[in-house]
């Protein structure tokens, strides 16, 4: 079995080389200068902008070509922000953080001209969409928020949950980790990343495994990067949140948002857990909450044809 990698970063990769018969084609990109770094861009389709954030933390933009119908509606914007895809890589990677990530989204706006766009954060790219929405919150016309996260200790709950699924579903997956970990090794060593990709991707994304069958684009460059990805979560990222990811909140600042926000859950998602999602309606009332009930991390994939004209619907208020 190829390297995969555990919890947000599996989502990211395996997700990103995967999906339901379908071959997703790049439209034609350029580089632009984003914060001294060349940052690759593609936009295809018409009408206002959808800015489209991936996850990981460590995702290229490949994976978000899911989305790719919402171009009949929209202009879709795709980005391989610092350190992922074809863009440039940091030599330090203390130059990671989340904050790049958000200020990079608003140097792109800027590169490009619109005054007011349309942004769409999936996984890990809804914290990025959070936060940009919370600074730069005359930018944003509308936000969607698609199996996101709202806090660090959520990114926890989440990491504490796909364990206990492992350990009860896959024990001798679990207890050969528990020897690697006794021995004082910790999720980013290669190690254990070989025994978390004994575990398959559908369990714990999909409520369909079978529409994650097919390969899409296997030449893309730097698809995940995961130095990048434990700079961010922490070296132990997948059992002890730390870095950016642990100073992460937005709890009490949902409800400040002006914008129209539409959250998007899948209810066997367990990684962004419906026991957490649920959570948005009170931190964000205002909120359109949809929960996807035969669909894990992506319902853009899993149920298509329900979720897409509601995000049409959506922008188009």
């Amino acid at each position: 079995m190829s390297r995969t990698y555990f919890f947000i970063a599996i989502a990211a990769i395996v997700f990103q080389n995967s999906y339901a018969q379908q071959v997703f084609q790049h439209p034609s990109g350029k580089y632009i200068t984003v914060n001294g770094a060349k940052l690759w861009i593609e936009t295809e389709g018409t009408g206002d902008p959808l800015f489209l954030i991936s996850g990981g933390p460590g995702g290229s933009h490949a994976g978000m070509h899911s989305f790719d119908s919402l171009s009949k509606n929209f202009t879709l914007v795709f980005v391989d922000y610092f350190g992922r895809g074809k863009s440039d890589t940091a030599q330090d990677v203390t130059e990671y953080s989340i904050d790049r990530d958000v200020d990079d989204l608003e140097g792109v706006r800027k590169q490009l001209g619109y005054d007011k766009i349309n942004v769409l954060g999936h996984s890990y790219g809804s914290v990025v969409a959070q936060l940009y929405a919370l600074k730069y919150e005359k930018r944003v016309s509308h936000l969607i928020i698609a199996n996101g996260f709202f806090s660090g200790d959520m990114w926890q709950e989440n990491d504490d949950n796909s364990n206990h699924e492992i350990a009860v579903n896959y024990p001798e997956v679990w207890d050969s980790l528990m020897v690697l970990r006794k021995k004082g090794l910790v999720s980013s060593d290669p190690e254990c990343i070989d025994i978390y990709g004994q575990v398959p991707y559908g369990f714990l994304y999909a409520y369909n495994p079978d529409k994650f069958l097919h390969g899409i684009d296997p030449s893309y460059p730097n698809k995940f990067n995961t130095k990048l990805y434990y700079q961010i979560v922490g070296r132990d990222g997948d059992f002890k949140v730390e870095g950016d990811m642990k100073k992460f909140d937005v709890t009490s600042k949902l409800k400040k948002m002006k914008m129209p926000v539409l959250i998007i859950a899948g209810r066997y998602d367990r990684v962004a857990v419906p026991k957490e999602q649920v959570k948005y309606k009170t931190y964000c009332p205002q909120a359109q909450f949809v929960m996807f009930e035969k669909s894990g991390h992506n319902p853009q994939v899993e149920e298509p044809e329900k979720e897409f004209p509601i995000i049409r619907e959506f922008l188009s208020k």
